[in-house]
């Protein structure tokens, strides 16, 4: 005969919360962290930064790149 299993409801875990050791609740929390960072994975896109060249060339077109930088440079003092 197969053990049945009953599944515990959040109000179960969180009335649970009080009879554990504190160790316990921070591995509790630990373990529900990792849980969900691998939930969140699929829907994570990782970004490079190398996406982002190019990025603003149509403004950077019209600006004379020398007069700029002698303009930064002059403020500083």
């Amino acid at each position: 005969m197969a053990a049945h299993k009953t599944r515990l409801t959040y109000n179960d875990v969180v009335a649970t919360l009080p009879s554990l050791a504190p160790d316990e609740q921070l591995n509790l929390l630990e373990a529900l962290s990792s849980v969900l960072k691998k939930a969140m994975l699929p829907g994570v896109k990782r970004h490079n930064l190398l996406e982002l060249e190019g990025l603003g060339a149509d403004v950077w077109s019209k600006v004379n790149i020398e007069n700029y930088v002698r303009q930064e440079r002059d403020s500083w003092n």
